[in-house]
């Protein structure tokens, strides 16, 4: 078999995300079968009928080890949380450095760290905050290169820490933390605070100083405040904590704790956790006679439970930290999910979110609970239970709701091999390939927008339809998408109501959780967010994000396209007062500097496709200059980039800085100061000396520059609607991540 009869020689963006993104070294498709299958005869069956997909990680990586490759197996991480010491911080920094380094994205929860305004036994006297350290660990995500890409990374909070409103409105500011999704862990003692609009008491307690820090505020009007930064700016999400704790195999064992959640939410997991994922596509699974194939269903389940379980054992030696060593050999978390709903109950002439749908998820739901149960027993059997299995699974909430008769007794008798089984990941990437729909997310439209140049002197738009809605209009003869059938519904027209309810019956049988992006269009009010977040608290859900169409922040897209306002080619150059949006895939260079007050930190990022500059961030080494200066100068340097001014004339303006006496004195006497005559000059003389090294390793000559640079500038902001930055078509937002349909990028991927 071919890449053309796997995916269909009419799918070029699905074969050129093969080929981009899982394929190695020009190894056939066959190799590459044979590879990430380890040549397993089931496995590769599965995959070939596209009923089962590895996550990327495993697709891309796995047995690339054997080639001498630094590579991990698995999709995403939970750091160790940081401890209130300066050590523990950067100790946690270096974490997450090591972790992207090799290609797992990672999550991180701040909330052992003391509020702002703490007392600190230092120079400093009291301490700047939880929520400073954000900017830390965004930039290290931003720095750290994943074979082409940057890190993912969730920065999370507890909804009783007084730093709680600051971390709320910290993305308001389109600057700060930008290579980081934040989250609130809400408990549902706040919630209750909330519901009743009762008062709700903030607090910490510093071990070291024994200090107690209260704060007592309205519950209400935090989660309004909340709600709306949601409806503007789309983040902090909410991670209904009890929900976590209490929902899955692991409630009752007093020996297990959660630390938060990898990047796009779905994976709860311990300090050190980790988890590999792999995905069932429901939408080949209907028989003949137009229903779900259950029983095939399920022996897809027990053969991806047991593949991901052999890549897990593959990948144990592979986790770039022995904490995870640690933790992925004592609880064996795997993660299978699905792909591919939205298909289904359109090829079944069903309705996304009807009670017909809701009744046909919650048996597809609890057999495939049921039958990772079996398959984990059975694995149980042959290789022994998880080193830290305790028999209190089975009075779980979770188990007693899933697992059936014959399932209790094999479990009772052979114990688990996995303490967990099942989520469902966001599948951006792997969906767009196959041109099926993601997660459990709906259709996000029957049609997107392409822009063509005219004959006529002005841009034509034209349709192109969604693979499932092109295949029933070809089948039935429908010309116009408006004579679609009413079951056609999408992420813009739903009810959020039946969105929630949704996620809902599928958070029953799923005992980690679901990445989930509920779309909603421009007109919907703070109010509507409000009863959302609260209908999903009540609904049992684990955690839900919302995307308001048209809203402030970069990646929430629209379905049709809007007249731009300015001609943002290099001819006609930025329009004044234009600022492009950073995105995470930028190429990291740094210096260390020699200045006549100590030493100095140079962080520069730059566009991976031009190599321009974009961003600067200074700091001082233990005996620098002035940190208020160096980050005033930082911030200037980067909005200049950002606003489309070169270097050359950056660094010019830089150059008139002058000459320091400290600097001179310091040049004359101990010679070991960096190129230049004060701390500006020397970032000027850095700045231009890494943007050379880029342009080198890029292989950019003068004339690739101004190709590269007649295309729109990166993730440029027009009228609110985020642009891929591989292709420049807009980016939609499903499952929690952008993902662009026409070249199939992602950032989760």
């Amino acid at each position: 078999m071919t890449i053309e009869e796997w995916l269909g020689s009419e799918n070029k963006l699905g074969i050129d995300i093969w080929n981009k993104k899982y394929r190695n070294n020009n190894e056939s498709f066959e190799d590459w079968l044979n590879r990430v299958s380890d040549d397993d005869k089931e496995v590769k069956k599965l995959i070939k009928e596209k009923k089962f997909l590895f996550g990327g990680r495993i697709l891309a990586n796995r047995g690339l080890e054997k080639l001498g490759e630094k590579v991990t197996l698995s999709n995403c991480y939970v750091i160790t949380p940081p401890e209130d010491s300066i050590e523990s911080i950067f100790d946690c920094a270096k974490k997450l450095a090591r972790t992207y380094s090799y290609g797992g994205g990672c999550g991180i929860d701040i909330s052992k760290l003391a509020p702002r305004g703490a007392k600190v036994n230092n120079t400093a006297k009291e301490t700047s905050g939880s929520v400073s350290f954000m900017d830390l660990y965004s930039l290290i995500t931003g720095l750290i290169g994943q074979n082409g890409r940057r890190g993912a990374l969730m920065l999370s909070i507890s909804c009783d820490h007084p730093d709680l409103e600051e971390f709320i409105e910290m993305k308001s500011d389109l600057g700060r933390c930008t290579k980081a999704n934040i989250s609130i862990r809400i408990t549902d003692k706040f919630m209750v605070a909330v519901k009743n609009k009762q008062p709700f008491t903030l607090k910490f307690t510093r071990v070291e100083t024994g200090e107690v820090i209260t704060k007592e505020v309205d519950a209400y009007s935090i989660f309004h405040k909340i709600c709306e930064m949601n409806w503007d700016y789309a983040e902090p999400g909410m991670l209904f904590w009890d929900r976590i704790e209490n929902w899955n195999l692991l409630s009752l064992d007093n020996n297990f704790e959660y630390a938060g959640t990898n990047p796009c939410a779905e994976e709860p997991l311990p300090a050190g956790g980790s988890c590999l994922l792999g995905s069932i596509n429901l939408a080949e699974f209907i028989t003949s006679n137009n229903t779900f194939d259950f029983e095939s269903f399920k022996e897809t389940v027990y053969v991806a439970i047991r593949a991901l379980n052999n890549v897990l054992d593959e990948g144990l030696p592979l986790h770039p930290l022995a904490e995870q060593r640690r933790s992925v050999s004592d609880w064996r978390q795997i993660g299978l999910g699905i792909m591919g709903l939205a298909d289904l109950l359109i090829k079944m002439g069903i309705r996304y979110g009807s009670k017909e749908a809701v009744d046909l998820c919650d048996m597809i739901g609890h057999a495939m609970a049921d039958a990772s149960l079996h398959e984990s027993a059975l694995l149980a059997k042959e290789y022994g239970f998880y080193p830290n299995y305790s028999e209190s699974v089975m009075d779980t909430a979770f188990f007693t709701k899933n697992a059936l008769g014959n399932t209790r007794g094999e479990i009772m008798q052979y114990g688990l091999r996995n303490s967990q089984l099942l989520t469902i990941a966001p599948t951006g990437t792997l969906s767009t390939m196959l041109g099926i729909s993601g997660g459990i997310e709906p259709i996000f439209a029957n049609y997107y927008e392409r822009k063509t140049e005219s004959l006529h002197g002005h841009d034509e738009y034209y349709k192109v339809y969604t693979p499932i809605v092109k295949t029933y209009m070809e089948e039935h003869n429908i010309v116009d998408d408006k004579d679609l059938p009413d079951f056609f519904v999408t992420a813009q027209t739903l009810d959020y109501k039946e969105r929630i309810d949704m996620q809902a019956i599928w958070q029953n049988h799923i005992d980690a959780s679901i990445s989930s992006t509920v779309n909603v269009p421009n007109d919907f009010t703070v109010e509507q967010v409000e009863g959302l977040y609260m209908r999903a608290w009540e609904k049992g859900l684990k955690g839900v994000t919302i995307f308001r169409d048209g809203c402030k922040r970069a990646g929430i897209l629209t379905t049709s396209p809007k007249e731009e306002t300015h001609e943002q080619e290099e001819a006609k150059g930025l329009p004044r007062g234009a600022v492009i949006q950073v995105n995470n895939d930028v190429i990291g260079k740094k210096r260390r500097l020699t200045t006549g007050c100590g030493t100095l930190h140079c962080i520069a990022l730059f566009d991976p496709d031009s190599g321009d500059l974009l961003e600067t961030y200074l700091s001082k080494g233990s005996s620098g200059g002035c940190a208020n200066f160096m980050v005033g100068l930082s911030r200037m340097i980067s909005i200049a980039a950002r606003a489309g001014v070169d270097v050359y004339s950056i660094v010019d303006q830089l150059k008139s800085a002058g000459t320091c006496p400290s600097y001179a004195v310091r040049t004359a006497t101990k010679h070991d100061t960096s190129k230049g005559s004060c701390c500006p000059v020397a970032v000027g003389y850095a700045l231009i000396d890494m943007y050379k090294e880029v342009q080198s390793d890029l292989g950019l000559t003068p004339e690739s520059i101004k190709s590269v640079k007649k295309i729109q500038p990166r993730n440029t902001i027009v009228n609110n609607v985020a642009k891929c930055p591989s292709c420049g078509e807009t980016l939609i937002f499903e499952g929690g991540c952008n993902v662009c349909k026409a070249c199939g990028w992602s950032k989760c991927s």
